[in-house]
């Protein structure tokens, strides 16, 4: 994977906001799964298909995802992070989660995210990482000083809380409360 140019992180960006939360604003429809045709998403934000497919491959998260429907039209959606307000469902069967997964954040929400758990705010889900390392740098996108949480997500199964695992190895549920959570201390 090569590091995407900064006019590729601009539409990588450009992208998420069609496919994530705004589909209106370029004129697009999501189905219910989230998927729109790639044609259309070309069309919509006239790019080239060299330049979606550059994105899509360089984009370290592998935010997106890209499949042929049942009558051979390609299409494209995000893997997870949708708004509540366009209403996607990614079809992700519930899967059992490893016995802890990891939360990065600025270390400011430590003191209401201890009170109240992990809430998913404007989105479907919490997201939750597979490892430390993932996790520091979700957290540093938002700031320079990161706690890590621990989540006992086993526990939180046992307990009946549904997870999912997106396309691109995010952990999803649908929220974390504080008797699930720990902060990681290194």
């Amino acid at each position: 994977m090569t590091a995407l140019t900064p006019e590729q992180v601009r539409l990588s960006k450009r992208m998420s906001l069609v496919l994530r939360h705004r589909p209106e604003a370029a004129g697009l429809a999501l189905d219910p799964n989230g998927w729109v045709p790639v044609a259309e998403l070309l069309a919509a934000l006239n790019i080239s298909r060299a330049d979606l497919d550059a994105v899509v491959a360089g984009n370290d998260k592998s935010r997106f995802a890209i499949e042929a429907d049942p009558g051979g039209v390609e299409r494209i959606r995000a893997s997870q992070g949708h708004s509540r307000r366009v209403n996607v469902d990614l079809g992700l069967p519930v899967v059992e989660p490893p016995a802890t997964l990891f939360h990065g954040t600025p270390r400011a929400n430590l003191e209401s995210i201890m009170r109240d758990g992990l809430r998913p705010r404007s989105r479907d889900h919490v997201h939750l990482s597979p490892d430390v390392a993932t996790a520091l740098v979700v957290g540093r996108r938002r700031a320079t000083e990161v706690v890590i949480l621990e989540v006992a997500a086993g526990a939180m199964a046992r307990a009946g809380h549904a997870f999912h695992r997106s396309e691109n190895g995010v952990w999803l549920t649908g929220t974390v409360p504080p008797g699930m959570l720990h902060e990681r201390l290194e």
